[in-house]
């Protein structure tokens, strides 16, 4: 049994209370409190120092449910110690409450096992710094609404004013203002008499303590108070605090509430029931395709950005004017634009080129994600998803200094991200298949789970309100719906509710089957949730370390990949120069199709269509007239359509009848006719033409805008080399070199695994071990408590030889090589040539020491020996 279970053993401070924990313990503080690990603390009163840090204290606060909360807001108000009993009225009332009662034992025993209470059931003390912060103050008021004791309002007021209150209220008067102020106390904590004095109040003055009754506590009052506020300062009723002002006693208000300290004590979290539900095939169906829609979209971005993205900012990021052309580009909003372009960074298909004219542009990893299967190329990026803390989101609004943020722009790491969005997975996980939660019920557990938490990064103090927007909204529930709405973009969920493959994504098991009785009949049936029935909340499952979610994500590629379309090997050629995909098109179709003709629409089916500048594209790559004709009857179920095959033919005839090549610029043709006719027309004066042969005109242009100028005017010129080489003009030619995706920002310390809590609690113990154990003292060891052992060169050589003879172990201090100064517990097994070679307690291992670093050494106490 613990200390803090055993009475006869209560622990006078949180490093007793440590020291009296087992191993399994103190990993379970270590693991809810990772921060305490970094660096390892050297003992049990260092890490008791640690846990008591506000920075320390902040973070556990904010990890806590709104119960478990509820419970420590409530200790900070409570008498220091306080009863189980105590804290049990408290958060129950004097009526009791049966869902509070059940609740509590496992409230109390987190806030234990995060070291924020201490003590036994008859003892319990929250942490100081916790008090500090959950306390009331007028600059700081209580969450639960409650103002100062009577003895705190009181401190400085004068004797005579207190008797005078005394003697107002009915209690005989007393020798000494401590005494008045504890007659006073016990007077508003009985309910008998508090009753009576309340039965005698006017109706006004019983209607101004209802309104300071749940808080805030405090009011204005002027220097001429009015009968009904008389009333209550003349009884003590209301105290003043400072001029103008009064305050409510927390005892008054307890019993004003029945005992209770909060309104309304939640130690049930809201249930996430199903609003709308769905035949399971219906939901993987509909997520597959949002999935496959996905894949499509992230490699139409790419495409778009083949020879050069838009420009960075210098700030870094995407302009405004960009991100509208790229949202134009993709037929969507600049939000969801914002999300993809977002999502392609983050999994390592997208970033800056480095350039001097720095853009955007694909990167190698992108060619080889082209190269994947479908389903595993979706597992790449919803990876990349779950883990990102960037959050496309935020951007368009506002950072701390209020600027724009900007897509792929700095300042959009939010490190609550990632545990946001494994948590609203989770959550859809725990319904039936096929259930769809509302929003509104997602976000409210969500609150309850984390109340305190506004966002990635640590609020100032747990009495201050989270970070939110404008509409009043914290970030931690802004993140939670793009989660909802990302996941059903990416295939994750669909119809709202999670899929076969999403819930393999989080390694949550499937879930149990549905009696027919619970087989829902339509859209709109609501289904039973028994899980959340119980009245001790399961806490939120920790994320997948890599290895788990690895394994993860390759049973969910396996559960999609049955479920998404098979490539198709042909089109359907129609006499109006298009082309119908009926169903997506095998890579290598695709980009060549891709090439000779131009996207018209899309849909459950792709129309393509064939124009005189999508075949001279086609022709510019290094195609021929006869490769074209090649593959479009390979690939075709309709025969080739006349038009389409005339209007190769003519294209490709006049393809390649200019050349254009670099003077600045020219153009060369055997036809001097036709460059007769080039020189004639007005639209080429912007080019700077003249003639230097009949068949050479030279430009004032480069041969990129002659190549357009010339496109423009109806020509199908085609660039040359300097040797007189038809130039092949390819699309895909501008990769950025490789790069590395942005590394999440981590939300604090990782949590440990379970070799470095092992490691840890071994090195506390050892620590604690040398710094506790009690040794003889002599009048030649003037160390004391926590300081090293002094003693000569020849006294610790001697007491080293003598506990080789006996077996004993010593008590040492120790400077390393580095000058660091230890004390250790060692049991000597030889010393010779300057070195003792001994069985360390501290370490747990045989080491050896160097006598010239040891301080001194001092014999153990003979009970400890």
């Amino acid at each position: 049994m613990s200390t803090e279970e055993n009475p006869a053993a209560a622990p006078r401070s949180l490093a007793e209370a440590l020291r009296g924990r087992d191993d399994a313990a103190l990993a379970a503080l270590l693991r809810s409190r990772p921060d305490l690990i970094t660096p390892v603390p050297t003992d049990l009163t260092q890490l008791a120092t640690r846990a008591g840090t506000r920075a320390s204290v902040v973070r556990a606060l904010e990890r806590l449910d709104r119960f478990a909360l509820q419970t420590a807001q409530a200790l900070a108000v409570a008498a220091d110690p306080a009863s189980y009993g105590e804290l049990l009225g408290l958060l129950a009332g004097d009526d009791g409450d049966p869902a509070v009662s059940a609740a509590l034992p496992h409230a109390l025993a987190t806030l234990r096992e995060q070291a924020l209470v201490w003590g036994g059931d008859d003892r319990l003390r929250l942490v100081r710094t916790a008090r500090e912060l959950l306390s009331p103050s007028p600059q700081h008021p209580s969450p639960t609404g409650l103002g100062p004791t009577v003895r705190e309002a009181t401190a400085g007021m004068s004797p005579g004013r207190i008797q005078e209150i005394v003697a107002t209220a009915g209690l005989p008067s007393t020798h000494d203002s401590v005494s008045a102020v504890t007659a006073l106390t016990t007077l508003f904590g009985d309910p008998e008499r508090m009753s009576a004095l309340l039965d005698e109040a006017p109706a006004e003055s019983v209607e101004v303590l209802e309104r300071l009754v749940w808080g805030p506590p405090y009011g204005q009052v002027t220097a001429d108070p009015a009968a009904r506020l008389r009333w209550l300062l003349d009884r003590g009723l209301l105290l003043p605090t400072a001029p103008g002002t009064v305050v409510l006693p927390r005892e008054v208000a307890l019993r004003l509430r029945a005992g209770r300290a909060h309104r309304t004590p939640e130690p049930l979290p809201p249930p996430v029931e199903a609003a709308a539900t769905h035949r399971p095939q219906v939901v993987d169906a509909t997520a597959a395709g949002q999935a496959y829609t996905a894949l499509a979209t992230v490699e139409e971005l790419l495409k778009d950005w083949d020879e050069g993205g838009p420009a960075v900012l210098r700030a870094g990021g995407l302009s405004v004017r960009d991100l509208k052309r790229t949202a134009a580009a993709l037929d969507t909003t600049e939000p969801v634009a914002a999300f993809w372009v977002e999502l392609a960074y983050a999994a390592g298909l997208l970033a800056s080129d480095g350039e001097a004219d720095e853009r955007y542009a694909a990167t190698p990893a992108y060619d080889e994600w082209r190269e994947l299967p479908t389903a595993e190329r979706w597992a790449l990026l919803v990876t990349a998803w779950l883990t990102a803390t960037r959050t496309a989101g935020l951007i368009g609004g506002r950072d701390a200094k209020d600027r724009t943020l900007s897509a792929l722009g700095p300042g959009l790491d939010r490190s609550a991200a990632p545990e946001v969005r494994h948590r609203v997975l989770t959550l859809l996980a725990a319904l039936p298949e096929g259930a769809a939660p509302s929003h509104d019920a997602v976000l409210a557990r969500l609150h309850w789970e984390r109340p305190l938490r506004g966002g990635g990064r640590s609020t100032a103090g747990p009495d201050t309100s989270a970070t939110e927007d404008r509409r009043g909204e914290d970030l931690r529930a802004r993140i939670a719906r793009w989660t909802l709405s990302e996941a059903e973009m990416l295939g994750i969920t669909g119809r709202g509710a999670l899929s076969a493959h999403g819930r393999a994504l989080i390694g949550a098991p499937a879930p149990e089957p549905r009696s027919p009785t619970q087989e829902p009949t339509g859209p709109g049936d609501k289904l039973p949730v028994h899980h959340l029935t119980h009245h001790r909340p399961a806490l939120p499952p920790p994320a997948l370390s890599p290895t788990q979610q690895s394994t993860a994500t390759a049973a969910a590629a396996r559960l999609l990949a049955p479920l998404l379309p098979e490539p198709l090997d042909h089109v359907l050629l129609q006499a109006d120069l298009t082309a119908v995909a009926p169903g997506p098109l095998q890579r290598p179709l695709a980009d060549m199709l891709g090439v000779l003709a131009d996207v018209e629409s899309k849909g459950g089916a792709t129309v393509y269509r064939f124009t005189p500048g999508s075949v001279r594209r086609a022709l510019d790559s290094g195609q021929a007239a006869s490769d074209l004709h090649a593959f479009l009857a390979a690939h075709s179920r309709t025969p080739v359509p006349q038009p389409l095959a005339y209007l190769i033919d003519d294209v490709a005839r006049r393809h390649g009848h200019l050349r254009v090549g670099a003077a600045s610029a020219y153009v060369r043709c055997d036809d001097d006719a036709v460059l007769n006719e080039i020189l004639a027309d007005r639209r080429a004066a912007g080019l700077g033409l003249r003639r230097l042969a009949p068949t050479v005109l030279a430009a004032l242009a480069d041969p990129a805008g002659l190549l357009e100028g010339l496109r423009a005017m109806g020509f199908a010129p085609a660039a040359e080399s300097a040797e007189g080489d038809v130039l092949i003009a390819r699309a895909d030619a501008r990769r950025t070199p490789p790069r590395t995706p942005p590394a999440p920002v981590p939300d604090g310390p990782p949590v440990p695994d379970d070799t470095l809590l092992t490691a840890a609690v071994r090195a506390v113990r050892a620590g604690d071990l040398a710094a506790t154990t009690p040794r003889r003292t002599s009048a030649g060891d003037p160390a004391g408590p926590g300081e090293l052992p002094r003693t000569t060169a020849a006294e610790t050589l001697a007491t080293m030889q003598a506990a080789v003879l006996t077996g004993e172990a010593l008590w040492i201090g120790y400077v390393n090589a580095e000058g660091g100064a230890s004390q250790r517990v060692i049991a000597p097994v030889r010393v010779e040539g300057g070195f003792v070679t001994a069985y360390d307690h501290t370490a747990d291992e045989v080491r050896t020491y160097p006598l010239h670093r040891i301080t001194g050494v001092a014999e153990l106490a003979e009970d400890e020996g």
